[in-house]
């Protein structure tokens, strides 16, 4: 992993990739479908289990199933290909918003495609062979594919591509102070930070807000976004959010913000997260 993501050579090509898929992908509602807004969380691992299942599946049964289930190999090889899309669409729709701040997330996703494409290439391949050369080319797809699914399991879980921002980062659960009453301007969002979670402060007249200022996306600040009737605009994926309870409004984002309750007391703002 050192390796690969001090692979500055990578960052030309994959640039021009995450900015061509930026593109492709921007309108919506294909980029909340791509995004899984509709689910509730990322659709691209929900795909990719269809993909190594079915085919690690064929290559199983090379190993394991004998001569009497070249049909069935073939069958699992077809319906990995049908999955690998939308899989690709959506893999690629997620790293293509994280890549421009990291340079780990840009060159591992990079290998990750290139590993997952040559697998896809391989097993397509054994479709048109037969026999001991068949089951070489799936047996070279897995090892491809399980290295693509080394990278993915390095983008998800080391480096964060996909989960909720704010998931660790409830905020507080008692009142706690977080600005002065005076410092806030009606209609401006402002941050500030409780404890050492970055909360989004807004006034609108008598009404108080609070929301968590990390975008559950990809954890831009949202106070750098913008106001629109009810919702905050998140300002790097256009996602936004409901003021009042944080609720997602419209992707990519699949997360809701954590959003807290509010009050002055003693002419200082404090907050506290909503109870569960």
């Amino acid at each position: 992993m050192q390796a690969v993501e001090g692979a500055a050579a990578l960052d030309a090509p994959a640039k021009a990739i995450g900015k061509w898929v930026r593109g492709a992908f921007a309108r919506e509602p294909l980029k909340d479908a791509l995004s899984g807004t509709w689910l509730g969380h990322a659709v691209h691992p929900v795909l990719t289990d269809v993909v190594i299942g079915t085919f690690l599946s064929s290559t199983l049964l090379d190993l394991l199933g004998g001569d009497d289930g070249e049909r069935a190999r073939r069958r699992l090889v077809g319906a990995g290909i049908a999955a690998a899309g939308p899989t690709v669409m959506t893999g690629a729709n997620d790293w293509a918003d994280a890549e421009p701040v990291d340079d780990g997330v840009r060159r591992s996703g990079l290998v990750h495609a290139l590993s997952n494409s040559t697998a896809l290439l391989l097993y397509a391949g054994s479709l048109g062979a037969a026999g001991r050369r068949a089951a070489a080319l799936r047996l070279g797809g897995a090892a491809a594919l399980l290295a693509g699914g080394y990278l993915g399991g390095h983008l998800s879980f080391a480096k964060g591509v996909g989960p909720d921002q704010t998931v660790y980062d409830p905020g507080p659960a008692d009142w706690t102070p977080a600005a002065g009453a005076a410092e806030l301007i009606d209609g401006r969002p402002m941050r500030v930070v409780v404890g050492d979670t970055p909360v989004l402060l807004l006034r609108d007249g008598e009404q108080l807000f609070a929301i968590h200022d990390r975008c559950s996306h990809r954890g831009c600040s949202l106070s750098d976004g913008s106001l629109e009737g009810d919702e905050i605009v998140c300002s790097c994926h256009g996602s936004r959010f409901d003021r009042r309870d944080g609720a997602v409004r419209q992707g990519p984002a699949t997360a809701p913000q954590p959003a807290f309750e509010v009050r002055i007391n003693d002419e200082r703002v404090e907050i506290r997260r909503l109870a569960a």
